[in-house]
């Protein structure tokens, strides 16, 4: 089986996230970046088939040079090779098309992602990918499991949880649950030395079409200062909420 794990460098959810001056982009400057956790996931749920199933695991990354070290990442945690299509990815679309256009020319019996990236949370990728390719798609998988050519994948539904199973190949979008988090994977110094040597494939994009342009950026406003009303004091109460945080 050969399986392709999309990722995604996302900033490390500690990072203080600012914008340039005109506010038209985000200031990467001093920002960690780390795999999408939705990712990592997917990536761990990947090795884990790997090693019960003899799966070829290959990860791809749409991105520019800067991303490399997180692909180098994902081959220390365990996948066996790796693509960069070198490409500063615009929208969902333009990542889309050229995850799909991989997958397509590689013929990979399953498509592991992220449910969404956490810096976009846009989640329309894995959607787009099975578009693209004509394949069935799970989203918000919280399960998986492969037995030949089927795989049957868990969703969580309002009230309780959704068990579907697909033809291979398809598209399974995973989210926190697809592993136990105590599963994720550290990479160890043997992995990281490996890494080095796995296969990292540079492609260029197919097209640089985008179809969503990104106008301006704002942060979040800070918080207001709290204000402390007397128990005793109900009238001023009802009157901050009504007036001022407008609940009432």
């Amino acid at each position: 089986m050969k399986i392709l794990v999309c990722i995604s460098s996302v900033p490390d959810t500690t990072s203080k996230i600012n914008f340039t001056a005109d506010k038209s982009a985000f200031d990467k400057n001093g920002i960690q970046w780390v795999i999408n956790p939705l990712d990592e996931f997917a990536l761990t749920k990947a090795i884990k088939l790997q090693e019960s199933q003899g799966a070829t695991v290959t990860v791809i990354n749409v991105g520019d040079a800067a991303t490399e070290p997180v692909v180098r990442k994902a081959l220390a945690i365990g996948a066996n090779d790796a693509v960069r299509v070198n490409l500063d990815p615009k929208d969902s679309y333009s990542t889309a098309k050229e995850i799909a256009a991989v997958a397509q020319n590689g013929g990979y019996d399953l498509i592991l992602c992220g449910k969404e990236s956490i810096d976009y949370n846009g989640g329309s990728v894995p959607g787009m990918v099975a578009q693209l390719l004509n394949q069935p798609f799970v989203n918000a998988s919280v399960g998986l499991d492969v037995n030949g050519s089927e795989a049957t994948a868990v969703r969580e539904i309002e009230g309780g949880k959704e068990t579907i199973s697909v033809k291979l190949p398809a598209v399974i979008a995973g989210q926190k649950g697809l592993v136990d988090e105590k599963d994720l994977i550290i990479p160890n110094m043997r992995g990281i030395m490996s890494a080095r040597t796995k296969p990292l494939q540079v492609v260029e994009p197919t097209s640089t079409e985008v179809k969503v342009q990104g106008v301006s950026y704002d942060s979040v406003p800070p918080r207001a200062a709290v204000k402390l009303v007397s128990p005793d004091n109900l009238d001023e109460l009802v009157r901050l909420l009504h007036e001022e945080a407008k609940v009432i």
